[in-house]
C-alpha cells in the first residue's frame, strides 16, 4: 500500500509503530497531487514548503511524546476557511489575492493536534452552487468518471479525499455542500448540528445555515475529525455550550433496538431507480444488523427549496455587502465616484451565480417585500423543524438518498439553475432545521458512479449517526470501485 492510500487510522497506527513518518506520508500525498491534479483540479493553492515543514514538526513532536490526535496527517481545507498566511479566495475573483491574518478556530484546532495542511481546495464561489462549476480558478472533476461533476459547493474537498490526494478535508455545508459532493464522490461527509463546530473564521454565506464539517474515506476517520473540530468557542456567538462526547465510543457493531425512519417524501417521483435501489439495500443491511425500520412523514419537504432559496440569498446579500473594493480583495480601478467603484468592482469581481443570489436576496429583504418573502420563508422553516421533531419521536435516525441522481456531466445544467437548485431538495431541510446529517457510501451504479446514503439525526445526535453509519459501512463491506485517474 502506498502511504497516500492510508486512512487516518491506518496512517496513525503506522506512524506510532515507527513504520512511517509524517514527512514520508506528506511527500507521498504531494507526489500524488502532482500526478493526478491535472485530471481532477481539486486544489486552488498548494503549500508544499509549508506542508513539509509542518510534517517535520509533527515527526519531532511524536519523538518528543507530544503527538496530537491528528499528528502528521495531511489534510486539505475548503478555500473559504481562514488559514493564517495562506491565500484564501472563496473561489472568487474578488478575493484573488486575499491572505487571512488569522486562523479559523477549526484550523487552530487541527493544527494543535498536529495536522498537516497541504493547501486550499476548489469550491463554488462563496459556496453558491451544487457542482463547483462556479469556481473562478478551475472546476474539480469527479475522479470516478471523467467529464462528470464532483458536486458542490465543497467539490474540491470531496475530490481531494476521493482521489487519494489527502487523508481528509474540512468543508462547509449550507444546503448540502458536504453531503452532496461526498455522495457523488463516494466518500464519507458529515454536516454537524448547527452550533456544534465553531464558525469563527468561516467566510459567511448564510449565517444561520453554514456549518463546518469533515470529509473522510471511512466513518472511523470522520469520527476522529469530529472529535477534534467540535466544541464551544467564545469567538462564535452561534456556538453552543454542549459537551463533546468521545465519538469513537459510538463505533460498535450492532444496532439492536434502534429505530430507523424512512421518510416517504424522500422517495418520490424523479428519484433515479439505481439510487433508490442502493438506498433500499442499505435499509435492509441495517435491518440485518438489528434495526427496526419505520415509515415516517416530513410533509413540508416540498417547500424546502423555496424556503431555502429565500433565506440563504437574503443572508448572502447582507454578508457579501462587505466585498466592495474598499478594504480588501479585488478593486476595479479608474472609477470617478465611490458608487461607480462599488458597482464596477462587484460587477466584475462576482460571478453570475453570486450576483443572481445577491439580487434575489436583496429583493426579498426590500421594503414592502420582507414580510411576503423572508418572513414567510422563516415561518415555513419552523414548520420544517417541527416535522423533524415529530419524526424523531418515532425513530432515532432517518435514512434516505442524498441526491435524486448520481453525478451528471459537466455543463449539463449550467444554464438551468432551477434544475441545480432542485438537486439539493433532499439535503436542504437539515440546514433549515439545524440538525446533523451525513453521507455514507452505499454502492455504485452500473456506470461505476458512486451513490451515498443520507443519515439524519436529532440535534447533537452525531453519535447516533456515526454508530449507524459505521454499521452500514461494515454491513455493506463494499468492494473498492475503480477511479478514472
Amino acid at each position: 500500500m502506498n502511504p497516500y492510500e492510508m486512512t487516518i487510522v491506518e496512517a496513525l497506527s503506522n506512524m506510532e509503530e515507527g513504520k512511517l513518518s509524517s514527512v514520508e506520508l506528506t511527500r507521498s500525498c504531494l507526489d500524488r497531487i502532482d500526478s493526478v491534479e491535472k485530471d481532477v483540479s481539486a486544489f486552488i493553492t498548494i503549500d508544499e514548503a509549508g506542508a513539509m515543514e509542518q510534517a517535520a514538526k509533527a515527526d519531532s513532536d511524536r519523538k518528543g511524546g507530544k503527538a496530537g490526535k491528528l499528528c502528521g496527517i495531511p489534510l486539505s481545507v475548503k478555500d473559504l476557511i481562514n488559514t493564517k498566511g495562506l491565500k484564501m479566495t472563496c473561489g472568487s475573483k474578488i478575493l484573488e489575492n486575499f491572505i487571512p491574518p488569522y486562523d479559523a478556530t477549526v484550523i487552530s484546532k487541527i493544527k494543535n493536534e498536529g495536522a498537516v495542511i497541504l493547501g486550499k481546495v476548489a469550491m463554488d464561489e462563496f459556496g453558491m452552487g451544487s457542482t463547483s462549476e462556479n469556481c473562478a480558478y478551475g472546476v474539480p472533476v469527479n475522479p470516478w468518471k471523467k467529464g462528470y461533476v464532483a458536486g458542490g459547493s465543497s467539490g474540491g474537498s470531496a475530490v481531494s479525499v476521493a482521489s487519494l490526494e489527502c487523508a481528509a478535508s474540512l468543508g462547509s455545508d449550507t444546503g448540502g455542500s458536504i453531503r452532496q459532493p461526498a455522495s457523488l464522490c463516494g466518500i464519507v461527509g458529515m454536516k454537524p448540528t448547527y452550533g456544534r463546530v465553531s464558525r469563527y473564521g468561516l467566510t459567511a454565506f448564510a449565517s444561520s445555515l453554514d456549518q463546518v464539517g469533515p470529509f473522510s474515506r471511512s466513518v472511523e476517520d470522520c469520527s476522529r475529525m469530529m472529535g477534534v473540530i467540535s466544541g464551544y468557542d467564545k469567538m462564535d456567538s452561534t456556538s453552543v455550550k454542549e459537551d463533546v462526547p468521545d465519538f469513537n465510543r459510538a463505533l460498535t457493531p450492532g444496532i439492536e433496538g434502534m429505530k430507523v425512519g424512512v421518510p416517504r417524501e424522500y422517495f418520490a417521483e424523479g428519484l433515479d431507480p439505481q439510487v433508490e435501489s442502493i438506498v433500499r439495500n442499505s435499509i435492509e443491511v441495517l435491518k440485518d444488523r438489528g434495526a427496526q425500520v419505520v415509515d415516517v412523514s416530513l410533509p413540508h419537504t416540498e417547500y424546502c427549496v423555496a424556503a431555502y432559496y429565500l433565506i440563504a440569498p437574503s443572508e448572502a446579500s447582507s454578508n457579501l455587502a462587505r466585498y466592495d473594493g474598499a478594504l480588501y480583495g479585488f478593486r476595479k480601478p479608474d472609477a470617478d465616484t465611490l458608487v461607480e467603484m462599488y458597482q464596477n468592482t462587484r460587477s466584475e469581481g462576482f460571478g453570475a451565480e453570486v450576483k443572481r443570489r445577491i439580487l434575489i436576496g436583496t429583493y426579498a429583504l426590500s421594503s414592502g417585500y420582507y414580510d411576503a418573502y423572508y418572513k414567510k420563508a422563516s415561518q415555513v422553516r419552523t414548520l420544517i423543524l417541527d416535522d423533524f421533531k415529530k419524526a424523531f419521536e418515532a425513530c432515532d435516525v432517518l435514512i434516505s438518498p442524498v441526491t435524486p441522481t448520481p453525478a451528471w456531466k459537466l455543463g449539463e445544467n449550467r444554464d438551468n439553475p432551477l434544475a441545480l437548485y432542485m438537486s439539493d431538495i433532499l439535503t436542504l431541510s437539515a440546514n433549515l432545521a439545524g440538525i446533523p446529517g451525513m453521507s455514507v457510501p452505499g454502492g455504485f451504479t452500473s456506470e461505476g458512479l458512486p451513490v451515498g446514503v443520507q443519515l439524519q439525526g436529532g440535534h447533537f445526535q452525531e453519535e447516533t449517526l456515526l454508530k449507524t453509519g459505521f454499521n452500514l459501512e461494515q454491513g455493506l463491506n463494499l468492494e473498492p470501485g475503480k477511479l478514472a485517474i
